[in-house]
């Protein structure tokens, strides 16, 4: 009767290990909590947070991710799409809850980035081709609809004529520079929440309005919007005006910090970085991911191989563009969306849970992004209750800042709980 969760990472192209070693198993890679950074080896913790004390936890590595591959592996390219993808990993699923007898248990999801894309897609799959109805899905870090972020391979990202990257990311930015001290003093002596708060409703009257209007915005306007925009992110007025009020987000890593010859983190703008050309426009690595990929690689071999006593000579691939180029045919001239699959799956499955987990200082998957995708996910207002959100003062890793991971893992129990209770 215990309740069994699912979990993986995205990518494309990710292993579990990040869920893994990070939120939910028994052990964690110890990190540090002010995203400084940490020498390899990795140090493995005991996870107080661990969810393994109320539910079975089956981490999965979607094919030519960590230990999986593909038999011959010369056709692992037919699983690098959206659709294969899902199905490869809906089928395990079902395969998974025959061979240990699991189907009485109550099933949940946990995806992490896009992992939250396939968890949106695997909610519909699993009930369509298998008829299983899952109690809840646990979206960290989410992207369902790709017209809301910066990924440019993908159909998503700044591009002409989609002002929404513009709009989601702005309260991340600001959040961004608030924590690098580089706002004024009456704004910096604000909590992160009140700023933020103050931040989505200039998005929400005025920024959304003038985007709107395009070149019908009147030079005045325009003027005055640059000299609100620049003073909340920590940009110069000129440097806005001169990007048309669109602030890119590779623009925005490389210019928080150029005068201190730094740049921060796409995946968690906590961290610093240096760059070989502090004035190029893009970003050469990001800080953010090179902090964690040797600490968490280290411990999981190790881990593997010490601790589970499993033995390979493959590498594990922890993140690996052997998927690449991942294929997204199903929406050809379109923006990657699965959100009204999520819509349609909670309509016919009212008793399933969805909780979204964001970090203030994830400019990958910025929190205002997300919440407009559920703010337009058109759900019935009796299924509105049944989503429930929380934002933690880390970025797409929020559980590496050890109060964000207490909480989150505190959360889970109770989600987890709850949904269980409510079926």
């Amino acid at each position: 009767n215990r309740p069994i969760v699912f979990a993986f990472n995205g990518g494309p192209g990710s292993s579990s290990v990040w869920l893994h070693l990070g939120l939910l198993g028994p052990y964690r890679v110890d990190m540090d909590s002010d995203a400084g950074p940490v020498a390899s080896p990795g140090r493995l913790l005991a996870n107080d947070a661990s969810i393994l004390d109320i539910a079975d936890l089956v981490f999965i590595d979607p094919v030519s991710t960590g230990f999986s591959r593909a038999i011959p592996e010369e056709e692992a390219k037919e699983f690098h799409n959206f659709k294969r993808d899902i199905e490869s990993v809906g089928d395990f699923i079902r395969l998974f809850l025959t061979r240990f007898s699991r189907w009485a248990s109550p099933k949940f999801l946990i995806g992490e980035s896009y992992g939250t894309t396939r968890s949106a897609g695997l909610s519909g799959y699993l009930l369509d081709r298998h008829g299983i109805a899952l109690n809840g899905v646990m979206l960290v870090s989410s992207v369902l609809n790709f017209q809301t972020i910066a990924i440019d391979r993908t159909g998503g990202g700044f591009h002409r004529g989609n002002d929404l990257p513009y709009l989601g990311y702005l309260p991340s930015y600001a959040a961004s520079a608030w924590y690098h001290g580089r706002l004024a003093p009456e704004l910096q002596r604000l909590s992160l929440e009140d700023l933020t708060a103050q931040v989505e409703s200039f998005v929400d009257t005025e920024f959304a309005p003038a985007l709107f209007l395009g070149s019908r915005l009147d030079t005045e306007t325009r003027g005055r919007l640059a000299a609100r925009i620049a003073a909340f992110i920590g940009l110069e007025a000129a440097a806005v005006t001169a990007a048309d009020l669109r602030i890119e987000m590779q623009q925005f890593c490389k210019e928080l910090l150029r005068d201190e010859r730094r740049t921060v983190g796409r995946l968690d703008a906590r961290y610093r970085g240096i760059d070989r050309y502090p004035a190029a426009s893009l970003l050469e690595h990001d800080p953010s991911l090179d902090a964690l990929t040797g600490p968490y690689t280290s411990a999981l071999n190790d881990y593997v191989r010490r601790v589970l006593e499993y033995e390979s000579d493959l590498p594990y691939e922890i993140l690996t563009d052997r998927v690449m180029p991942w294929s997204y045919a199903d929406f050809e001239n379109a923006f990657v969306d699965v959100s009204e699959t999520l819509r349609s799956t909670m309509s016919r499955n009212p008793a399933m849970r969805v909780f979204v987990a964001s970090g203030y200082y994830d400019l990958a998957t910025p929190y205002y992004a997300t919440r407009y995708t559920f703010d337009h996910l058109g759900l019935e207002p009796e299924l509105r209750s049944n989503v429930t959100m929380a934002y933690y003062e880390a970025g797409h890793f929020m559980y590496v800042l050890v109060p964000s991971l207490q909480r989150l893992g505190a959360y889970l129990t109770l989600f987890i709980g709850d949904a269980v209770a409510a079926g």
